[in-house]
């Protein structure tokens, strides 16, 4: 064959014969001179039937062994870990990888007491050992049969206010009863006249939360909804941090407060600044807004419904929603690093913490067994379908105004 000319195609090397002519022809490469690099190409061109620049890349490269193809590893877990991990995660209203990954084998369990799973040995298997990323790429798969809930959107301190130390409660509080407080306004496009608010209180140790609907935010509706929340709360408040809002800090709400809470604690956030209750703040957002968005609530029978909605909540968020809890944080390299604790619902926290006493780890335990967490779901969304459905006309600002004037 002569120099220049093109290999028959039935002659044509085999990858690994191109690759041991290339390996013996690199050597006489770098040995020779440019003219005769020029004509060794040339012939190397015509043998192996290479691009003139494939052949130099080749020649110049670090190796010319194979690759070996990359490995592709088979499905560790079929079609009955994703059907499992969609009924749980549907179960706890789609919550984040993070969360339901340490949260599925007991879910599983709890959920096949009341038939809404099938769980096998092989099965929970699977749930315990399945890692979060595996999860985190099964919930990208999953679409969500159910959708979420629609979501629809200072003062200056007084004397008493004065007296009462400003800040934030300590992220790392591990003593349940430690509260951030708040307040959630129902008043619609305009804030006049009286309409329900939302009192809600979230234990910064623990995550558990309490909500409870009031009309007004007078010194008989707050002491009403403080009042409700003591006689269900299983375990006693130790501090109470809200904003600098006078329907918290006036003369009638500390003398109630050092009346029914004995060594209570007061403290408040900063001024403009809500972060110092952040962790209340995300929850006015995730359990309140998102149910009820920015609709005005004003008349006695929404106020019932909205507590009879928020009853449900609370055995469901408080008893079956894992939560995370910030364990640490350290600054590297100048940037702030956080890592969180392993996902537990705030009912487990509080079991674990020691503040319960006998009578009330019983109740507790039974509530617990005895509610699906699937059904209560289903009844919380039906609940708050049918409280959108009764009569609620909207009125305008020049409506609501009128209303009050006349």
């Amino acid at each position: 064959m002569l120099l220049g000319e093109r290999m028959p195609a039935e002659d044509e090397m085999s990858i690994n014969e191109r690759r041991k002519y290339l390996k013996r022809m690199r050597e006489r490469y770098w040995g020779s001179d440019r003219k005769r690099r020029g004509e060794l190409l040339s012939e190397m061109e015509a043998v192996t039937g290479l691009h003139r620049k494939s052949l130099v890349r080749l020649i110049r490269g670090a190796t010319l062994e194979r690759k070996r193809g990359r490995r592709v590893r088979g499905r560790s877990y079929g079609p009955e870990v994703e059907d499992a991990v969609r009924v749980i995660w549907e179960s706890l209203d789609y919550v984040c990888a993070e969360r339901l990954t340490p949260a599925l084998l007991p879910t599983a369990q709890h959920l096949a007491q009341f038939a809404e799973l099938s769980l096998t040995a092989k099965l929970e298997t699977q749930l315990a050992r399945i890692s979060r990323g595996t999860v985190q790429r099964l919930l990208g798969k999953l679409s969500q049969d159910m959708p979420r809930l629609p979501r629809r959107g200072p003062e200056r301190a007084n004397r008493l206010t004065r007296t009462i130390p400003m800040g934030r409660l300590p992220w790392e509080t591990s003593e349940p009863g430690h509260f951030e407080v708040d307040l959630v306004h129902h008043c619609g496009p305009v804030a006049v006249g009286e309409y329900v608010h939302t009192l809600q209180l979230v234990d910064v140790a623990t995550g558990w939360s309490e909500r409870v609907a009031v009309l007004g935010r007078n010194q008989q509706a707050m002491e009403a909804g403080f009042r409700r929340v003591l006689d269900r709360l299983p375990f006693p408040i130790v501090q109470l941090h809200p904003d600098n809002g006078s329907e918290f800090f006036n003369n009638h709400m500390i003398r109630f407060w050092g009346q029914e809470i004995v060594g209570l604690k007061l403290s408040r956030s900063r001024p403009y600044r809500k972060n110092d209750n952040r962790i209340v703040e995300q929850k006015n957002d995730t359990l309140v807004r998102a149910y009820l968005g920015y609709e005005r609530l004003d008349t006695e029978a929404q106020c019932e419904s909205l507590n009879a909605l928020y009853d449900q909540m609370w055995v469901y968020y408080n008893l079956f929603q894992p939560v995370l809890h910030l364990a640490s944080k350290t600054v590297v390299d100048g940037r702030l690093k956080r890592r969180w604790d392993k996902a537990r619902t705030p009912y487990d926290r509080v079991m674990g913490s020691g503040v319960l006493g006998q009578h009330q780890q019983a109740q507790l335990a039974v509530m617990y067994t005895q509610t699906n967490p699937r059904r209560l779901r289903r009844e919380i969304y039906q609940e708050l379908q049918q409280m959108w459905e009764r009569p609620n006309p909207q009125r305008t600002r020049r409506e609501l105004v009128g209303a009050l004037t006349s």
